[in-house]
């Protein structure tokens, strides 16, 4: 066994020189590779190929990883930044809206400086399909609050008026409510008029101008002010604007639909009336 591949050995080993001594020669005679050579090349020219697809597959392979990492990486800066610019924007929002009431504030405290007011919180809204009303966190325990005194905004547009006071709460019903109701004028005119809740008006936003003269000129966009007549809310505040002039179902009269100037549902704040000049 060992002779046989001694044999073996032997003969690989002559090959070898002999395909050198071959190379050699055919490199030095015909100053080109030679045939061996050629064979070589073109034996091992599918593996070098393939060798080289493999590797520029590998090579985007890797690149694909790599960029992978780096647009993630953007995308979390991205969203991070577009975080704080929705953040910032909200903050601007708040203040700008902060600012906005204290301005209406100043406004109207300079044209109504007759008029004793409290600050109250809108803790929340005890409404439903039938009634429009909220609660504040002031009562007789901690202000001057009474039943019946006129609850306002920041800009001096009447929101409605306490019907409950508590120690540390008092109940506010708005003028969406069917029992709210005040005189009112019709712009700067002084024609007498009631501005009231109702029912059927209440689920759309709306309250009735009623109980004015039907030679009366109204048209939409006409603005409803409190008369001060009774002596139970102030002369002037604004309560809204007329958006129809209907006629009654009897056929006897006229009403008006009025859309409050100030939105109950984002309410946070509002101002109670305890005291006023009657001779405002």
């Amino acid at each position: 066994m060992k002779a046989l591949f001694s044999r073996q050995s032997m003969i690989i080993a002559s090959a070898a020189v002999l395909i050198a001594v071959i190379t050699i020669v055919s490199v030095n005679v015909f100053s080109s590779p030679g045939p061996v050579t050629g064979l070589a090349n073109a034996i091992s020219s599918p593996v070098r190929a393939l060798a080289s697809t493999v590797t520029g597959t590998f090579e985007r392979i890797y690149y694909s990883i790599y960029r992978y990492d780096d647009l993630m990486a953007e995308y979390d800066r991205v969203v991070t930044e577009n975080a704080n610019l929705r953040r910032d924007f909200r903050e601007s929002i708040l203040l700008r809206e902060e600012n906005d009431q204290l301005r209406a504030l100043l406004g109207f405290s300079e044209r109504h400086a007759s008029l004793d007011r409290e600050l109250a919180i809108v803790r929340s809204s005890g409404g439903s399909n039938w009634s429009s009303s909220f609660t504040i966190n002031r009562g007789n325990a901690n202000s001057a609050i009474e039943r019946g005194n006129a609850v306002i905004s920041e800009s001096g547009v009447l929101i409605g008026q306490v019907t409950d006071v508590g120690a540390t709460y008092s109940t506010v019903v708005t003028v969406l409510d069917t029992t709210f109701k005040a005189g009112a004028y019709i712009g700067e005119g002084d024609a007498d008029a009631t501005v009231k809740g109702d029912f059927n008006l209440m689920r759309s936003g709306l309250i009735m101008l009623d109980h004015f003269d039907d030679d009366l000129i109204i048209i939409p966009g006409d603005t409803i002010v409190t008369s001060g007549k009774g002596s139970v809310f102030p002369a002037g505040l604004v309560v809204g604007e007329v958006v129809e002039v209907r006629r009654h179902n009897t056929g006897v009269g006229r009403y008006a639909t009025v859309r409050p100037l100030r939105g109950i549902d984002a309410l946070t704040m509002v101002f109670v009336i305890t005291g006023f000049d009657i001779s405002e």
